[in-house]
């Protein structure tokens, strides 16, 4: 079994002596990009914004490539040069600044249970490398945005809420059992982030006694007699966390909401989710001063994202309420690939409301696989789609779990992009760290996506122009053979080579 393991040497950036299996060397890589973060406000429509040259602009390119020790490594300089209409024959992906679409809100990770009880069990240094490695802009990925959990997830090493069973009015409610780990996690990768990591909270299951089945697990649905007490619970949620010191941004109404799990799951329809927010939690939030709070409707998987909707958004009563619609990517359990026109469907029937990746991850976790070059393509691959179909914020799973796949009170085992040897006190970084933060390092909230195409279906691309001027184009190649092609900016272009199975993210 090989795995990797790194060893951060003060003042490296992207420290990491990774991936140290027979292809490759662990090596270190620095990438320092200066970035500006800006408020994260949404545009729905494009929009065509003057001029734009790179005559005379270089493109720092960036890549990770299977089969080298290249991670997110400063590599050439492009230079562009005026030319003609590009042939058929010359690969080429085309840029176009001054057609502008969503702004982009944030890039990060899920601070769970489980991330947070891993964190604990690590040594102080490795530690502050995990808070390095994802939050800081400079030294690692700049991760901008947060996810976690209202009471248990199966990602918990046990099953809790916050309050006595029958406690309707919410009296004893308290979030002792967070204060242990998980809201010291948070503090510290908020303070890692710069003091700013916007937040949302995602219930799995109100407590058993609220729901008609009578458990927290397998499904069952919220009894209607429960129907304000839980609307009121996410508040005392928000409240409670906010007198901690740590802000909410935003909220979703129920993690998957169509599946029965094995771990903490409550079924809403459509019609159910819809009546519940325009009477209850949509009112509630804003009766309690929490109108600004971003309110995330569906949070499950895109195969069912367009009908989810078409009901929560096509009622104006309940419409008001959302912000937007989170999804999942896990519609593949079904044999079929990820469904992003489906995404484009929302988008373009409602180009008001926002779209978010809320969670995604690779399942059936084996320590002897972390090396798999196919972790980071699924990542890619979704990540570049997303974007393009007009997503505007993008959430892994858990930021850290441990060696197996863990802790996971019911044996729902996956990976992360960075896995605790909790037994060695090592941090090992699969390549889904560094595709990832292909983006977020790179895609800086504020962003707005600009106008992309490829030639050349091997060449998976999309683009952002950052609010201090500069571009980051993104692309990935899935394939076994390597492409030359030209990056093409308005009737310049610059020559480059896309490594198989690598992606880059090029930089003017």
């Amino acid at each position: 079994m090989s795995t990797a393991t790194s060893t951060w040497a003060a003042g490296l950036l992207l420290g990491a002596a990774l991936l140290t299996g027979p292809a490759s060397e662990a090596q270190t890589t620095k990438t320092k990009v200066k970035t500006k973060s800006a408020a994260t406000k949404t545009t729905a429509a494009p929009a065509a914004t003057g001029t734009y040259s790179a005559a005379g602009r270089q493109a720092q390119v960036y890549l990770t490539a299977q089969g080298t020790n290249s991670r997110m490594a400063a590599t050439e300089k492009l230079s562009f040069r005026e030319v003609g209409q590009p042939l058929e024959t010359q690969p080429t992906v085309f840029v176009d600044p001054t057609h502008q679409y969503q702004t982009l809100v944030g890039i990060g990770g899920a601070l769970t249970d489980a991330a947070a009880e891993t964190f604990a069990k690590l040594p102080k240094a490795q530690q502050q490398e995990l808070l390095r490695a994802y939050y800081s802009p400079t030294e690692g990925i700049g991760y901008t945005l947060a996810r976690t959990n209202i009471n248990s997830c199966d990602f918990s090493s046990d099953t809790y809420t916050y309050v006595a069973d029958g406690d309707r009015e919410l009296k004893t409610f308290n979030l002792q059992h967070d204060e242990k780990f998980k809201i010291p996690f948070i503090k510290q990768a908020t303070a890692a982030a710069g003091g700013k990591l916007p937040l949302y909270v995602s219930p799995w299951s109100p407590p058993a006694w609220m729901k008609d089945s009578g458990s927290m697990l397998q499904g069952g649905k919220l009894r209607p007699e429960f129907r304000q007490a839980w609307a009121n619970y996410y508040v005392k949620f928000i409240q409670g966390y906010e007198k901690l010191g740590l802000p909410v941004w935003g909220l979703t109404v129920q993690n998957e909401p169509m599946a029965k799990q094995k771990w903490e799951s409550c079924i809403f329809t459509a019609e159910e989710e819809r009546d519940f927010v325009k009477n209850f939690l949509g009112p509630t939030l804003h009766k309690s001063g929490m109108a600004d709070k971003k309110l995330i409707g569906w949070d499950h998987n895109r195969d069912l994202a367009f009908q989810r909707a078409a009901t929560l958004f096509d009622d104006p009563e309940a419409s008001k309420y959302y912000w937007g619609l989170g999804y999942h990517w896990y519609e593949t359990w079904t044999g079929s690939a990820m469904q992003f026109d489906n995404l484009r469907r929302v988008h373009e029937t409602y180009p008001t409301k926002n779209l978010i990746f809320t969670e995604g991850c690779v399942e059936n976790f084996k320590l002897d696989q972390v090396n798999d070059w196919k972790l980071g393509e699924k990542y890619g691959n979704s990540l570049i789609n997303d974007f393009n179909a007009g997503t505007v914020a993008w959430t892994d799973w858990n930021v850290l779990l441990d060696e197996t796949g863990g802790p996971n009170h019911v044996g729902n085992f996956c990976y992360a992009p960075v896995i605790a040897d909790t037994k060695a006190g090592k941090l090992i970084y699969t390549n889904i760290y560094y595709y990832l933060g292909h983006f977020s390092k790179f895609v800086r909230p504020g962003a707005r996506r600009i106008a992309t195409a490829s030639s050349r279906d091997v060449l998976q691309t999309t683009a952002f122009r950052n609010v201090d001027g500069s571009v980051a184009v993104v692309v990935m190649n899935q394939t076994d053979q390597e492409m030359p092609f030209q990056l093409w900016i308005k009737g310049q272009a610059a020559p480059v080579t896309s490594p198989a199975h690598s992606i880059m993210t090029l930089v003017l």
